[in-house]
Formats: C-alpha cells, sequence, structure tokens
C-alpha cells in the first residue's frame, strides 16, 4: 500500500507540472519581444557624436516607416503594455490552477500534558509524539462550473489586454506621424526662412547700390538692413523650431538621444477618397475601443454567472500519509476519503452580490454604448476635419502662384528704381505667409489624414491596395500581381468585343494597375 501511494502522488505531481506548461497562451518573441532586447543602449556620457547602438549610423537618412519600426521597438509605452499581456496570461495559467492537485509536507514533535478531568489516574498522562513525515494530496474534481467561469474572466481581461496593446501602438504610430509631419513642416519654415535670408540680403546690397548712386535715399537703405534683422530673427526662430520638432519625434520614438539623422521626405498631398460610411464600418472591425467595449460586457455577464454560483459545493478527494509514533519510524499510517464541501452561505451577502454583479453588467452595456457613440463622434470629426484640409489645399496653392507673381512684378519695379522698398516688403512677406500657409495647410492635412487612421484603427491605402512593408513579401506580391494582370488582359484580348463597357472597364483595371505600382515605388520595392 506504501508503494501504491507513493506512486500515485509522484504521478499527481509529474501530471501538475507537465499540464501547467500547457496552459495559457504562446507568445513569440517577434510579436512580444523581451524589453531588453528592444530598449536602446545608451551611453552614460551624451556627446554630439553619441548613436544608439545596434540601430543606426551618424548622419543618415530616415523615413516615416523608418521611425515607426523605430517606435515599435523601443516606445516605453508598448513595451508596458506587453508586459500587461504577458502578466494577464499567467493569471489565466493561476485560475486553471485549481484543477491541479494540491501538495503540503510537516515534520515536528509534540510534547503532551493531558489534561484529567478526574482523579481516577492520580496523575496527569505525558507523553511525546514525533512526526517524521507527514505528506498530504487532495484534488478537487468538480466545482459546477466555478473555476471555468473564472477562467473565461481570465482570458478575457487577457483579450482585453491585447486589445489595449493594440491601441497602445496606434496611439504611438499616430504620433510619430504628426510628430513627423511637424519636422517636415519644420524643413519647411527653415527653408522659406532662409530663402527670405537670402533675398532679404539681396535687397539689402540692392538698395546700397541705389544710395551710393544717389538714386534713392538714406531711408530705402536703413528699411532694407531693418528687413535683413528681422529676416536673420526669423531664421533663429526657424531654426529652433526644427530642433524641438525633432526632439518631440525622438521622444514619441522612446529614442530621445537619436538626434544625428535627416528625413527624406517632404510634405505632399496624399489623396484619400474613403467615404463616411466606409470609415465606420471599417472602424466597427478594426478600433480597438470598439471591440474592448464588447469584450468588458461579456466578462461582466461571466461575473453574473461566477457570482450566482457562490453557494456551489466542491467534490474533492484527499489523501495523507504519516510516519511517527513513539519515535520518529516507529510506526505509519494513513487515509483516503472523498468530500462534498458546502461553502459557508450567507443568504443576505449572496443575494445582494448577485444584484450588485447585475448592475455592474448593465452598466458595461450603457457604457459599451457610449463608446460606440464616442466613436462615432471622433470618426466624424476626424472626416470632416480631412475633408476641411483637403479643400483648402486648392485654394492655398493658389493664393502662393498669386502671390509669387505679385512680389516678382514688385521686385521688378524696385530693380528698374519705379517701386518703393515699402511696397516690395509687403509683397515679400506676402509671399512668405502664403508659402508658410500652404505647408501648413498640407501639414494639417497629413496630421488629419493620420487622426482619421487612428479613429479608424487602420491604415488608409490609395485605392484601398493593401501593401505589405516587407521587401521580399512586396516583391514577390508584384511579380504575382504582374502575372494576374497579364492573364486577365490576355483572357480581355480573347473576348474582346465593340461594347463600350469592356473598354471602360480595361481603362479602370489600367488605372488601379499604375496606381499599385505607384505606391510600390514609393515604399521602395
Amino acid at each position: 500500500m506504501k508503494k501504491f501511494l507513493s506512486i500515485l502522488l509522484i504521478v499527481l505531481l509529474g501530471c501538475n507540472n507537465v499540464f501547467a506548461f500547457s496552459l495559457g497562451s504562446k507568445f513569440s518573441k517577434e510579436e512580444y519581444p523581451d524589453s531588453d532586447n528592444v530598449q536602446p543602449l545608451v551611453k552614460s556620457k551624451i556627446t554630439q557624436d553619441t548613436v544608439i547602438e545596434g540601430s543606426i549610423q551618424n548622419n543618415i537618412e530616415v523615413t516615416l516607416d523608418d521611425c515607426i519600426k523605430f517606435a515599435l521597438g523601443n516606445n516605453p509605452k508598448i513595451q508596458a503594455a506587453i508586459q500587461d499581456v504577458f502578466a494577464s496570461d499567467y493569471r489565466v495559467k493561476q485560475a486553471w490552477s485549481s484543477w491541479f492537485p494540491q501538495f503540503s509536507w510537516q515534520t515536528g514533535y509534540t510534547r503532551i500534558r493531558q489534561l484529567q478531568l478526574s482523579d481516577v489516574f492520580k496523575r496527569n498522562l505525558i507523553y511525546n509524539y514525533y512526526t517524521l513525515g507527514q505528506i498530504s494530496v487532495s484534488e478537487m474534481l468538480y466545482d459546477f462550473g466555478v473555476t471555468q467561469n473564472q477562467v473565461t474572466i481570465r482570458k478575457l481581461e487577457n483579450e482585453q489586454y491585447k486589445i489595449m496593446l493594440t491601441s497602445t501602438i496606434n496611439q504611438v504610430i499616430c504620433d510619430v506621424k504628426n510628430s513627423y509631419y511637424n519636422v517636415l513642416y519644420a524643413y519647411e519654415q527653415l527653408r522659406v526662412a532662409e530663402e527670405m535670408v537670402t533675398r532679404y540680403d539681396m535687397f539689402y546690397k540692392q538698395a546700397k547700390a541705389f544710395y551710393t548712386a544717389g538714386t534713392s535715399p538714406k531711408v530705402d537703405l536703413t528699411i532694407a538692413e531693418v528687413n535683413l534683422s528681422n529676416a536673420k530673427l526669423s531664421l533663429i526662430e526657424a531654426q529652433n523650431a526644427l530642433m524641438i520638432a525633432m526632439a518631440t519625434l525622438n521622444n514619441s520614438m522612446g529614442m530621445p538621444y537619436f538626434n544625428q539623422y535627416t528625413v527624406k521626405d517632404k510634405l505632399r498631398y496624399n489623396p484619400c477618397n474613403l467615404s463616411l460610411n466606409q470609415a465606420i464600418e471599417v472602424a466597427k472591425d478594426s478600433r480597438p475601443d470598439y471591440k474592448l467595449s464588447i469584450s468588458k460586457v461579456e466578462s461582466a455577464r461571466q461575473n453574473l454567472q461566477l457570482t450566482k454560483k457562490s453557494w456551489f459545493p466542491q467534490i474533492t478527494i484527499e489523501g495523507q500519509y504519516q510516519i511517527g509514533g513513539k519515535s520518529f519510524t516507529s510506526n505509519y499510517g494513513y487515509n483516503l476519503g472523498g468530500y462534498l464541501n458546502f461553502p459557508t452561505i450567507n443568504a443576505m451577502l449572496i443575494r445582494n452580490e448577485i444584484k450588485e454583479a447585475r448592475t455592474l453588467y448593465t452598466r458595461e452595456i450603457a457604457n459599451a454604448t457610449s463608446t460606440q457613440n464616442d466613436i462615432y463622434l471622433e470618426i466624424q470629426t476626424a472626416y470632416y476635419n480631412l475633408i476641411e484640409k483637403k479643400n483648402k489645399i486648392p485654394v492655398s496653392t493658389l493664393t502662393v502662384k498669386q502671390a509669387k507673381e505679385n512680389y516678382e512684378l514688385s521686385f521688378g519695379r524696385y530693380k528698374s528704381g519705379v517701386g518703393n522698398p515699402v511696397e516690395l516688403k509687403e509683397a515679400q512677406l506676402q509671399y512668405r505667409d502664403a508659402q508658410l500657409n500652404y505647408y501648413n495647410t498640407l501639414y494639417e492635412y497629413n496630421t488629419a489624414r493620420a487622426n482619421l487612421e487612428k479613429a479608424i484603427g487602420k491604415n488608409i491605402v490609395e485605392n484601398q491596395i493593401t501593401i505589405n512593408l516587407d521587401p521580399k513579401k512586396v516583391k514577390n506580391d508584384k511579380n504575382a500581381y504582374k502575372k494576374e494582370v497579364k492573364q486577365e488582359l490576355k483572357q480581355d484580348l480573347n473576348t474582346q468585343t465593340q461594347d463600350s463597357t469592356i473598354n471602360n472597364k480595361k481603362f479602370k483595371k489600367n488605372k488601379e494597375r499604375k496606381s499599385y505600382f505607384k505606391l510600390i515605388k514609393e515604399i521602395g520595392a
């Protein structure tokens, strides 16, 4: 019997360890890397030549995709969200632990002086009790679904943390995009400021030549000097704005010391033909907050079911084996048994706990409705802001053209000696403001596009063609797409008719194909 109990104990403990490793989620290190492997290694002493080891070199050119990759690997908010996912997965395994056997072991010595309630025995009984070892094992066989409800709640929490991780990633990407576009706008501001300094320096030399020749008064020369000084001040402000914009971008990437780089892109207009209804439909499938609100409702429902089972019993079996007695090895004993354990029932407490759980369930339903309404409002706001910025681009472009023509006319009048420096300065300022307004409109359009992408939870791609940024996969997709288009064109040639609808269909296919290869070229495939 002793051998049987020992073998049974070893088997139960072994199964405990084997099954425990198979519970919960299996995470890929590529999908959820350790923070030590993705955080930048920064030297203790920061200099102008300090470089983030293992990621970039000095004075490189980066694109928006590069900045997003840096942020996904280094932003601490993402790393914190990943650790929350790991912790919630461990809580799922903790909930499963109720189905595994519990093991305890103890040893000891006891000296007993027994209290006598009668004088028959003359004196108190004194003896020693030794315990070499006492091993106890208990196993829960069935608890009427309580553990299953607890596991389901933990799994839902794990899914919620994954959804929050997605939301954090979307927010970080949106911040990186906005910061990146701000850097591009700061570069354009700097370029305009440098151009203003060059022009005002030329005007100053022209005014000085006129004054030396005696064809203009000294006040014109003084005005030119003041204009040049103001332009230099604006240049200093533009340089400082660029440094602040780059610092903001570095912070959004989680790499505050990453400053030895330049950006390759320029502010440009990327068309977006997404309708409001399409944006709402995409958000239902992709918006993390929408999924999170639904998951919280299900968690509250599971918690209500769990609360209703507070008075349910448990069916357990227990076994115990002891060695001891008058000496540590003088005797042994064991016991085996099965039990139906009812918890201590407080009807008043359980009744009100159920009412509380039902109220919380109703609250989560209301919160989910409120979240969906807020998402709808956010999408509407982002969409209409995007439409506004999109409609302002042609107007700002026309304004730049008109201001440039006015400036060229004023400069021609001043160069020929007909105009005056006040008129020229006003034309120059109008041209500068028109340029800055144009670049600001492009910046606002791109940020509005990024905010709309965050609102719907998905990137917006022109013509709704999804592009994979992996160069190998992009190349394979491109070749596959070429073959597919060739096959379609051959079929069209074989079945060609004079019907105009077929010609329109071909035109649309060729247009879509050109747009696709244009996007492929933009990402460097």
